[in-house]
């Protein structure tokens, strides 16, 4: 099979890169992330490829971002770095889950000061 490489930021903005692992299953294939603690399997797809697009939308959901990956092992060779990224379309958010670590712990002590003072 082939092999991939997903790259991006984590649910706490810290970047990451990682071998995306396939399975075979009974009906066809299915994609594994292992990250720190973490391990995202997906459900048994028709390929490849819809399994890597499943894995991707799981880990959006998780809070993952700037998601991209990359074709590192085709037909058992080697490629390195030689093809290209293929990035993915982070979905919308509200206003209130954007901007990033500093934005989230100031509006943490908003909250405390409203609830305390309100």
């Amino acid at each position: 099979m082939d092999q991939h490489r997903l790259a991006g930021l984590d649910a706490l903005e810290r970047g990451f890169s990682r071998p995306v692992e396939f399975e075979l299953a009974e009906g066809g294939i299915r994609a594994i992330l292992r990250y720190e603690t973490t391990r995202v399997v997906t459900a048994v797809r028709d390929t490849q490829g819809t399994a890597l697009e499943e894995l991707i939308h799981t880990l959006h959901e998780q809070g993952y971002s700037q998601l991209r990956s990359q074709l590192s092992v085709r037909n058992g060779l080697y490629l390195g770095s030689q093809e290209p990224w293929i990035e993915y379309l982070d979905p919308e958010r509200k206003a209130e889950q954007s901007g990033g670590w500093f934005d989230k712990l100031r509006r943490c002590f908003q909250r405390r000061h409203e609830e305390t003072h309100g």
